[in-house]
């Protein structure tokens, strides 16, 4: 059985129906990493699956035939630290994907430097906030910061106005700047044309704001969404949080 705590909140019945289990002969499965498969922390560089999830996860591919992949808006280099090379990864909200037994290069695409330059001159003039480059996203955390919170998004959506191509999208105590090509719907589209994922029924499973754009692509691909706990959604089921995720996950492995 797979070790995370649940968190006490989490305890009391769920307000939106449980999610079915997983059917191995039809879905095709994409999950989150940060916030579903493993609990949101103050430090992303701490995040990691709980003991046995790799394992699982391996075990539950082979039960879809391979239709498992890893959707994350981590840099596909520091996904892939930190999930099984036996699985489809797609990293930077889709920009990069890596097949199961391949491994990215060691080069990463970047940020305009610009705005690379511009987005650090503003976490530095908030203390607490913290800027993560990953690859051509760069994604501003202030968990350690919450006061800053309108100071950052004013401040981002200036230098939004003055990169063509890169937009701006907030998440659980975080902003992200990214290019406009990047997007989790794009990423399950993609993989949905592929074997060994085409002619199955796609299933989304996302914590965060950047989630429901995959779970609008897996919704119109004939498939449907899982939120991980509260708030507004596409998702008509939901899960609370990332322990009740794996014991869903256990569930659906044969």
């Amino acid at each position: 059985m797979i070790g995370l705590p649940t968190h006490p909140r989490s305890r009391s019945a769920q307000s939106h129906p449980t999610p079915e289990a997983l059917d191995p002969r039809r879905d095709a499965l994409f999950l989150d990493f940060d916030g579903t498969l493993a609990p949101l922390q103050d430090d992303p560089d701490t995040v990691q699956l709980p003991h046995g999830g790799a394992a699982l996860l391996e075990r539950l591919a082979v039960a879809l035939g391979g239709a498992l992949a890893i959707v994350s808006g981590r840099d596909i280099r520091d996904l892939d630290r930190r999930t099984p090379g036996a699985l489809w990864r797609a990293g930077g909200h889709g920009c990069d994907v890596c097949a199961p037994g391949r491994h990215p290069v060691a080069y990463a695409a970047s940020a305009p430097d610009a705005l690379f330059r511009a987005v650090t001159a503003l976490v530095t003039a908030a203390p607490g906030s913290r800027l993560e480059s990953k690859g051509r996203v760069l994604a501003i955390h202030y968990r350690a910061a919450p006061a800053a919170e309108g100071q950052l998004a004013e401040g981002l959506a200036g230098l939004v106005a003055d990169h063509p191509g890169y937009h701006l999208q907030s998440g659980k105590m975080v902003f992200e700047l990214k290019p406009e090509t990047a997007s989790k719907a794009r990423a399950v589209e993609r993989l949905m044309r592929l074997p060994p994922f085409a002619g199955r029924r796609p299933v989304m499973i996302g914590d965060d704001a950047t989630d429901e754009d995959g779970m609008r692509a897996a919704i119109g691909l004939g498939g449907h969404a899982i939120k991980v706990g509260p708030g507004d959604s596409l998702a008509a089921t939901r899960l609370n949080d990332p322990a009740h995720v794996w014991t869903w996950l256990e569930a659906s492995t044969p």
